[in-house]
């Protein structure tokens, strides 16, 4: 899956001049928290509401109606912009797991997406949020069979795909995943839309392998 696939194309974008009552206003009434800045057609930035509201006057201030607005219209999105901020793109045609591991790494929510210098999109942890919903068939009603191992080896899949097709199985989705606290221990997580599940988790267990169902409905 790649990030083309995931990111909000052709996003919202303001400039330095912008104001930062403007900037908080195109974000209420479009419902995101970001707003990539551009310098013509250059990206320069980003900001966030956080970054934003941080030059609003807290509520308990004494200041005027009149003084109020005065600093919300003085105030632009340039004064919002973190100096010596290092700005952290992707190319739409990147893996969506490497936009992943770049918010993480760096503990941000969003990154802008560039093609060949131009701004083309956007990708929040919402967007890949939806993607791993989505290839974990978590909306989709299903058989999601478990299977734990102590450890890992090869040829697991094979056997168990094979042995799953021979009782009338169809697997939708397939992921593995390691057990933090023992590094030793996989699991494989196996997501089926039709079959008769008993005669497939007793072919399961007869070839040695520790696993469990459950029912999803969605």
């Amino acid at each position: 899956m790649l990030v083309k696939d995931r990111m909000t194309p052709n996003p919202i974008t303001v400039t330095k001049q912008t104001t930062v009552m403007d900037a908080l206003q195109l974000m209420q009434k479009h419902k995101f928290r970001r707003l990539p800045v551009m310098e013509g057609d250059k990206l320069i930035g980003i900001v966030t509401d956080r970054d934003l509201s941080r030059l609003t006057p807290s509520p308990a201030t004494t200041l005027s109606a009149f003084e109020l607005n005065y600093l919300l219209e003085k105030s632009t999105v340039a004064d919002a912009l973190a100096k010596n901020h290092r700005l952290i793109t992707i190319s739409p045609n990147a893996f969506i797991e490497e936009a992943a591991l770049l918010m993480r790494d760096n503990n941000i929510g969003a990154i802008p997406v560039v093609d060949d210098g131009k701004l083309v999109g956007i990708i929040t942890e919402t967007n890949i949020f939806d993607a791993f919903v989505d290839i974990m068939g978590l909306r989709e009603s299903s058989y999601r069979i478990n299977i734990i191992l102590d450890t890992d080896r090869s040829g697991v899949l094979a056997e168990l795909t094979k042995t799953i097709a021979e009782n009338d199985g169809n697997i939708t989705h397939i992921t593995t995943y390691y057990n933090p606290a023992n590094p030793n221990e996989v699991s494989i997580v196996i997501r089926l839309d039709k079959g008769n599940i008993e005669p497939i988790m007793e072919a399961i267990t007869n070839l040695g392998y520790k696993a469990e169902y459950i029912r999803t409905n969605q």
